[in-house]
């Protein structure tokens, strides 16, 4: 069954749109990286997978970027969070999930994963723990103060991210939920696969992740695999890589 379209409805009104295809014994949640549409090379892989052995399939677009509606300048990383937690709430009635994040979309399925028993397999791809916090920490301290004074900074002045503006509150926000990351924790299967030189989100996140997990869990499910190259899985090696673990072949 192919993917229709879907509209849901956040707590401000405006409707988060996305892709659905039913299907039995399993099915893959995409989310999706910061500044990513729902649709790029790993959610059609993961499409087409779903549809060759009949699994659902989901991916949606988050409220103020896509085809989503609302302005990207009111919502933050709770908002996103919210959208998750719509989403899956749509779903979680049919087969168990497996949650498929992406850069901060991972994070994002990390923490949502923690809430529903319904969800039972994470991989996670170059995750961004942390994302903003991680980012406060890395800039200049004139630009973290005229972030932190002026309320708004874009993440970088690079033509991808100039035009989006991030209120300060993305920091908080997201300092506050790292500190809550390890509160609750369910035994969740959980495949972390990062590139070794990913410069855009660095592997040490992962490491330093995968380290206090297993610190506080030390039998958690988890499996940290580091690669050689960059987040992107654009080699045909790297998709055969991510195909088999999302077939469970490997």
């Amino acid at each position: 069954m192919k993917a229709q379209p879907f509209e849901l409805t956040g707590a401000d009104g405006k409707r988060i749109r996305g892709d659905r295809a039913e299907g039995t014994q399993r099915q893959l949640l995409f989310i999706t990286g910061f500044l990513s549409k729902r649709w790029g090379n790993k959610s059609t892989a993961l499409a087409q997978w779903s549809q060759e052995k009949g699994w659902g399939f989901c991916c949606y677009d988050v409220r103020g970027f896509g085809v989503s509606e609302g302005e990207f300048t009111d919502y933050t990383l709770s908002d996103w969070i919210a959208d998750a937690h719509l989403v899956i709430d749509t779903i979680k009635s049919g087969p168990p999930i497996t949650i498929v994040g992406n850069s901060l979309g991972s994070w994002i399925a990390w923490l949502v994963a923690q809430e529903y028993s319904t969800v039972e397999e994470l991989i996670l791809v170059a995750p961004a723990f942390n994302m903003m916090g991680e980012r406060a920490k890395t800039i200049s301290k004139d630009r973290l103060h005229d972030w932190h004074t002026a309320g708004w900074m874009p993440w970088d002045d690079d033509p991808l991210h100039k035009d989006w503006l991030l209120s300060w509150k993305w920091v908080e926000e997201s300092e506050q939920y790292w500190t809550k990351t390890f509160d609750i924790v369910r035994q969740v299967k959980t495949t972390i696969l990062h590139g070794q030189d990913d410069g855009v989100i660095p592997p040490e996140g992962s490491k330093q992740f995968a380290n206090e997990l297993l610190r506080r869990f030390p039998s958690y499910p988890l499996d940290l695999r580091l690669i050689q190259g960059d987040h992107r899985l654009s080699s045909p090696e790297h998709l055969e890589l991510f195909r088999r673990l999302v077939m469970r072949e490997t």
